[in-house]
């Protein structure tokens, strides 16, 4: 019985994620109530607050569960690639581009992310939980970087640090413009092109290879 519940229990909070996911896509999210996303989700408010802080908690558990099977690709590229860490990176940026445009959930997040979201009161909160998560994403790809110097795929004397944020902010930025006007180039089809291009620009870029790491 008490398995049945644990299941149940599951089964509504992702009923819950994926009503927000919809409201918050299509409406916005300062729009959005927590009673729209309980309606829509067939649940009571009290089920919401059973869950979740606010909505805040409520996007941030979107962008966590969106994002959760990237440690799986991740090592998939890597078993792939042993000993070519510059190939998974490669690898990791295509799919990220490729799912952005593919995907109907991580493209409804990327939108409400980039374009249906204002960082103010209690979505503050998600602001300081998403600029902490960026800075592990720097120093994650701050060892992969590493990896790939120490192979001879990238200049020994890289500023990784500057790499890694050139990196999030080359494709965010990709991802914005391309949501601006999905219609304007094949995201997806471009995707390897684009990547490559960025790829060029951390092995020959005379202005990364200069000052302190």
């Amino acid at each position: 019985m008490a398995r049945k519940t644990k299941a149940q229990a599951l089964e509504t909070r992702h009923q819950i994620l994926d009503a927000a996911l919809a409201h918050f896509s299509e409406h916005g999210v300062a729009a959005t109530s927590l009673a729209d996303i309980a309606t829509a989700a067939g649940v009571t408010r009290g089920a919401i607050y059973w869950h979740f802080k606010n909505k805040a908690d409520l996007l941030h558990e979107i962008w966590l569960r969106c994002d959760a099977g990237l440690d799986d690709v991740e090592l998939e590229y890597q078993t792939k690639y042993p000993g070519d860490p510059l190939s998974v990176v490669r690898s990791m940026l295509i799919y990220i581009l490729d799912a952005t445009a593919k995907d109907p959930q991580r493209r409804a997040l990327m939108e409400i992310i980039f374009h249906k979201c204002e960082f103010v009161g209690e979505m503050s909160t998600l602001q300081d939980m998403r600029q902490s998560l960026l800075l592990e994403c720097y120093d994650r790809i701050e060892v992969v970087l590493k990896e790939c110097i120490e192979v001879g795929q990238l200049p020994s004397n890289i500023n990784t640090r500057q790499s890694a944020r050139l990196m999030c902010g080359y494709i965010n930025g990709m991802m914005e413009n391309w949501l601006f006007n999905p219609q304007a180039y094949d995201l997806a089809a471009d995707a390897p092109q684009l990547v490559d291009a960025f790829l060029d620009m951390l092995r020959l870029s005379p202005t990364l290879t200069t000052g302190p790491r």
